[in-house]
């Protein structure tokens, strides 16, 4: 698990609240296009940006429950539904659902099934949370879109190649429509949703992976400070110069459970 220091905490924060990541979450939003009164399962709800605007959307009659594995993200939800009485955050692993058969009418999760090794037991667990003909979405990032520029290529694509270590499975996407009609769910949509940036904004993608990247990169003691944080700088000046090139692919796919 990655340990954050305030700044690195402050600049996720700002990321998750900019126009890339939000454009991402809007994309699975309107995916699962939640109506007044729809009982939803967040499945990875992080720190409940989706569970609130889900919560917002599905009004008073309808409940939003959110669900991740991490204490420390569900504090941050916690913090941030105060005061909403339709929702429920549970913590809890993605196969083990803590929920009633068929007791939602629709579920989504964002950017989790890439850290799940074996996603099979949770579709089949999701399928029997959620009632026939309900609306999965799931939205993930193929690691194969990723094009970085660098000068120092060879440098580049280490770095690259040490942060997929931290997935289990790199292009999702791919995987999800075979996966999906096994465990009962007839896929229906795959929406790409690109981010390309050409400047390093402080709110944008780019700048809170280079943050993620070394910060891993020298936690897990693949290289040490000085290695990252050249390889962070070389990005600073590219900028600068104008010669900055970030681009990557989230895809959102939608799926019925039959």
């Amino acid at each position: 698990m990655l340990q954050f220091d305030e700044e690195t905490a402050r600049v996720l924060e700002d990321a998750y609240r900019g126009a890339d990541i939000s454009r991402r979450r809007r994309a699975s939003f309107d995916a699962l296009a939640p109506q007044p009164g729809d009982r939803i399962l967040d499945l990875g709800c992080g720190n409940g940006l989706l569970t609130e605007e889900l919560a917002r959307a599905v009004g008073p009659a309808g409940h939003v429950a959110g669900l991740d594995a991490s204490p420390d993200m569900l504090a941050a939800a916690r913090q941030r539904l105060q005061g909403r009485d339709n929702t429920t955050l549970t913590q809890s692993d993605a196969a083990s659902l803590p929920f009633e058969p068929e007791s939602f009418d629709k579920a989504v999760s964002v950017q989790v099934f890439e850290y799940i090794t074996s996603r099979r037991p949770v579709l089949r667990a999701l399928h029997k949370v959620l009632k026939p003909g309900s609306r999965l979405v799931i939205g993930d990032i193929h690691f194969d879109t990723f094009a970085w520029h660098s000068d120092n290529r060879a440098r580049m694509q280490r770095f690259l190649d040490i942060w997929d270590n931290h997935l289990a499975e790199r292009a999702v996407p791919a995987r999800l429509p075979e996966e999906l009609q096994d465990c009962g769910f007839a896929p229906e949509a795959m929406q790409p949703v690109t981010i390309c940036d050409t400047s390093l904004r402080p709110d944008g993608m780019a700048a809170m992976m280079i943050r993620l990247i070394r910060a891993y990169a020298v936690q897990t003691e693949a290289t040490d400070e000085d290695d990252a944080a050249a390889w962070a700088q070389e990005q600073e000046e590219l900028a600068a110069e104008g010669r900055f090139f970030f681009s990557l692919t989230h895809f959102v796919c939608t799926a019925r459970r039959q």
